[in-house]
């Protein structure tokens, strides 16, 4: 009944005028039973009323839901550009909810911003589209997954998730397998399926083997990840600041300090922020980055080739050489 009462209010806010009639039509009873429904939303307070005649019908009073709620206009704007950012993610079933919504608010949707998930082979699109599901559905998500080493296994889990980092998307997800909570790399999840399984978070397995897992990942040293985003210092940590777990290590921040040519200019202020970056007398750039020492870190110093040089610490350029003595190996 409830459901119905809202779908009238709907109606004649986009209507303005109905008849109970077509009410009773729509929503398959009958017309006494709407009259019913009329006389209940008068009773909560909401302004409505019948007139009788040639052009008579069902009617609210002008702007009602605006005086009746305490959300300002501001307020307002802000709901409907959120449902209008998770439209974009793929959520096309919250396009009737948008509409809903901008009926009552009597606005439109500000159009602020455009996500594209798809790739060239129209697969990627797809792939988010069942993540998204699994998540607001709670429903278990099945896969095979390649970790670290490729190495692949295969994956049942209970999805929380969908997280964007470092221009990677990773699903966060309880794990049936390791019994905790981890990050799996969207790229690395393979044959994903969305089984009709659906998980209850308030469950035993969920609140406590998760809280424990998201427990040990934050400070014991263990961290849970299914990332492949682990990497090591040669045990050279300094005093900084404890990283996100997104490997099998809980690793300390570190300052790395490496200098950049100044041809490399148009790809500078992409890659970092603009108080990591020194511009040098002679044009060259000198990055001061405070972060984590992983296989990302060196991957990204080598990307810049022969333009970029570590200044410290001593073991990252020694690590720097033996990578690139490796990739040596690869030409000889």
């Amino acid at each position: 009944m409830l459901s119905r009462l809202v779908g009238i209010i709907y109606i004649i806010l986009s209507k303005g005028t109905v008849t109970a009639e077509e009410l009773a039509k729509q929503f398959e009873v009958s017309v006494r039973t709407i009259y019913r429904d009329i006389e209940r939303l008068s009773m909560a307070g909401i302004p409505i009323y019948a007139r009788k005649g040639k052009n008579g019908g069902i009617s609210l009073t002008e702007r009602f839901v605006l005086d009746k709620m305490v959300i300002s206009t501001e307020e307002q704007r802000r709901i409907l550009a959120a449902l209008a950012s998770l439209r974009e993610t793929g959520a096309t079933e919250e396009e009737e909810i948008l509409q809903k919504l901008g009926a009552f608010f009597k606005a439109d949707a500000p159009d602020w911003v455009a996500i594209d998930f798809s790739d060239w082979s129209g697969r990627r699109q797809e792939l988010f589209e069942r993540i998204r599901k699994a998540i607001l559905e709670r429903r278990v998500l099945e896969f095979d997954y390649y970790g670290q080493y490729g190495e692949m296994s295969y994956r049942t889990v209970e999805p929380v998730q969908l997280l964007f980092k470092e221009y990677t998307w990773y699903v966060r997800a309880y794990c049936r397998k390791r019994r905790a909570m981890r990050l799996f790399k969207v790229l690395r999840m393979k044959r994903v399926e969305v089984l009709e399984e659906i998980f209850e978070p308030g469950s035993r397995t969920w609140a406590e083997e998760t809280a424990g897992a998201e427990q040990e990942a934050a400070g014991s040293g263990n961290g849970q990840a299914e990332s492949g985003e682990a990497g090591s210092n040669g045990g050279q940590a300094d005093s900084g600041k404890e990283c996100e777990t997104f490997g099998w290590e809980q690793r300390r921040e570190e300052k790395v300090v490496f200098q950049i040519a100044a041809r490399e200019a148009y790809r500078i202020y992409d890659r970092f922020e603009e108080e990591e970056i020194e511009r040098l007398p002679d044009g060259d750039f000198l990055i001061t980055l405070q972060c984590c020492l992983d296989d990302w870190v060196y991957g990204v110093i080598l990307s810049f080739g022969p333009s970029a040089r570590v200044i410290a610490p001593e073991y990252v350029r020694e690590k720097m050489v033996e990578k690139i003595r490796d990739m040596e190996k690869n030409y000889l």
